[in-house]
């Protein structure tokens, strides 16, 4: 059982306290906190940006030169065309060869021509403020001296340009495919579809990449839990292959290291309690004395402290984790405290499975019960479902701990109590064993202040 407290004599030590993370210490910029935050997101984003900005310049460039040439010299060509068919028509004369130019420059030029004779421009229709327009409005003004409009909404199909001739106005009806071409859109199409096709590509070949990585963080996870971490597939790039291969060399080496540390302390707990079992009947055999008494409660004593220190250093053992009732674990635990004498209520959440190794976590609950109990009249037990797991919390209404003192409180042999009496403060293991047990499956322990006036101790217990 455990002891809240250290000795005073010792001198402080650094608090066992788990490094924290850097992310935590300082905020990410803003940069970062815009980014994605998975490896398969950023690596998707190394592929897509280049890509992006080798399009805008791909089409910046062709939006620039070539487009914007062949639109002008398409634009040029029709105001050429109605230019020298203006040209013509006053050479002509008489409507009769007017009217023949006309047919024979429609069937020659594709454009569509009527003349409207004694009539006058309309007022302008809305400008469309299209690149085509402009292009158009330019070869014009250059070829053209004479007043015109340009409607490029009025017929979906093509472009309407008047012109006011002397005796009348000409409407040239221009087919849109005489300026501009549908190479244009061909284009466009063939590079956006060529982008999306490669980025498909590489997004299933990064998934395939970050799968593996995220089937070697779920195992080290798993292991880092107390969990049995099966034999996994080696896949992916050679780093991430490197990477698999060391952990399962460092989990076969920390598990041949946690069985031969097991192996040791079954030889040792047989050594040291041969001893003591001779040393107790020696002393059951001689005469009542004050002192055979006094050794024989030295000899429980040592007895007492052996269990502790091989209780602490055999933590979880072989116990191998299975799906367990959380709830159902805190309702016995609270019965058998009960049957010993131990004042306490017990909410337990509802029910809520997970793996654990049981007989552990039972150890871990009964040093921080017992501890309270030590330190205080009457102990509350309680479970609380969080987002990542559930919180086991242990409420007394003693004395409590100072909250500089709270991280000191879970070092090895160390207790608050000025005094050596195990029976006050016990061998100073109590709280290093439940943490023990706490970080053995991916949790933590922390020290609180209880709204019941005394300590409050909080295992969080993650899924």
């Amino acid at each position: 059982m455990a002891a809240r407290e250290f000795e005073r004599a010792t001198p402080p030590a650094e608090p066992d306290a788990e490094p924290q993370d850097e992310s935590e210490i300082r905020p990410p910029g803003w940069i970062k906190r815009v980014l994605p935050r998975t490896m398969f997101g950023r690596s998707l984003l190394i592929v897509v940006v280049p890509l992006v900005v080798l399009q805008a310049i791909a089409t910046w460039i062709f939006y620039e030169r070539h487009w914007a040439a062949v639109s002008w010299r398409l634009s040029a060509g029709v105001a050429g065309d109605i230019a020298l068919l203006i040209e013509a028509m006053q050479l002509g004369g008489s409507e009769t060869n007017t009217s023949r130019l006309l047919e024979k420059a429609a069937a020659v030029t594709d454009l569509d021509l009527f003349v409207s004779h004694g009539e006058r421009l309309p007022a302008p229709p809305p400008s469309s403020g299209t690149l085509l327009e402009e292009q158009l409005i330019q070869a014009m003004q250059g070829r053209v001296n004479l007043p015109y409009q340009i409607d490029a909404l009025g017929d979906p199909h093509g472009i309407q340009i008047k012109v006011q001739l002397p005796d009348g106005v000409l409407t040239v009806a221009v087919p849109r495919n005489r300026l501009f071409s549908s190479t244009t859109y061909i284009f466009v199409m063939w590079m956006v579809g060529s982008s999306l096709v490669l980025l498909a590509v590489a997004t299933v070949f990064l998934r395939n990449q970050v799968k593996s990585l995220r089937r070697l963080a779920a195992a080290a996870d798993g292991f880092g839990k107390g969990r049995p971490v099966p034999f996994f597939k080696i896949e992916g790039a050679v780093e991430i292959r490197q990477a698999a291969i060391a952990f399962m060399k460092m989990r076969d080496r920390i598990q041949r290291q946690i069985r031969q540390r097991t192996e040791m302390l079954a030889g040792v707990s047989h050594d040291l309690r041969t001893p003591l079992t001779r040393m107790k009947l020696a002393l059951e055999l001689l005469r009542d004395d004050p002192a055979v008494e006094e050794l024989k409660s030295d000899v429980a004593e040592m007895e007492r402290m052996v269990h502790g220190y091989l209780d602490f250093v055999r933590g979880e053992g072989t116990e191998v984790p299975v799906d367990t009732d959380i709830s159902l674990l805190l309702e016995d635990l609270a019965a058998a405290m009960r049957r010993e004498g131990t004042p306490l209520s017990v909410a337990p959440p509802p029910e809520y499975v997970m793996p654990v190794r049981p007989n552990a976590l039972r150890r871990c609950i009964d040093n921080l019960i017992g501890n309270a109990r030590r330190h205080g009249s009457h102990v509350w037990l309680s479970g609380v479902a969080v987002t990542d797991g559930i919180d086991i919390l242990i409420d007394d209404d003693g004395p409590g701990i100072q909250p500089a003192e709270r991280d000191l409180a879970f070092r090895a042999f160390f207790r608050l109590d000025p005094s050596r009496n195990p029976s006050t403060g016990g061998v100073g293991l109590g709280l290093t064993i439940a943490r023990d047990v706490a970080r053995s499956h991916g949790g933590e322990i922390t020290l609180e202040t209880s709204p019941q006036g005394g300590l409050r101790a909080r295992v969080h217990l993650p899924n």
